[in-house]
């Protein structure tokens, strides 16, 4: 039988008064992740702590209406639209069966504040409109930024949640950001005070 993270004293304290409804998804994702293809084996021992909480801490930085790219499990969308019902996400997903599979959730958990689009992000086809945008393990920082800051409106922001390589991947992305008018890239590190191991965000301001 897999062996599932039992909940960290932290969910509560992130989540709030939606704690509840992450649960449902986090027990939902647990059942049936590694069957329909979202996660691997080794990812329900540490579901809280690596996914689930790795984006919930996020929230904070998001207003208005942000993209989600490649949302695959949804992580970090779904779980940033549980912790912030006062955010509009759309969630920006190729694959059939993930669609599926957000859209099953997103009825279950009633997210009224969630649109899911099978689409790309290259084929996005409604402008800079977007107040932020952001990925979670998608691709690097030079490649995600020709196919994110298209969909960002003028002042908006890419929230993109990386790892431990985060500064190599901005100095990696100095000519893409450059030429997307991307502007004060930086490095913002979240839950340190919460989590064993915290969340970096490459954050910058689309001009």
């Amino acid at each position: 039988m897999t062996e599932i993270e039992s909940e960290p004293a932290a969910a509560a304290q992130i989540f709030g008064d939606r704690i509840d409804v992450a649960r449902r998804f986090t027990s939902n994702l647990v059942e049936h992740g590694e069957e329909r293809g979202l996660i691997g084996p080794l990812e329900p021992p540490r579901i809280w702590s690596r996914h689930v909480l790795n984006s919930a801490v996020a929230a904070p930085l998001f207003h208005g209406v942000v993209g989600d790219i490649g949302s695959g499990a949804g992580l970090p969308g779904l779980v940033l639209a549980i912790a912030r019902p006062d955010v509009q996400w759309i969630l920006i997903e190729p694959m059939e069966r993930r669609v599926a599979w957000l859209s099953e959730q997103v009825a279950e958990l009633a997210l009224d504040n969630v649109e899911v689009l099978r689409s790309r992000a290259e084929d996005w086809r409604r402008g800079p409109v977007l107040d932020a945008v952001t990925a979670r393990a998608v691709s690097a920082l030079r490649t995600l930024v020709p196919i994110t800051a298209p969909l960002v409106r003028d002042g908006g922001e890419l929230i993109l949640l990386k790892g431990a390589s985060a500064a190599n991947e901005i100095e990696a992305a100095e000519k893409q950001l450059r030429k997307f008018r991307i502007t004060g890239a930086h490095i913002e590190v979240l839950g340190a005070d919460l989590l064993d191991e915290p969340t970096r965000v490459v954050r910058a301001t689309v001009r």
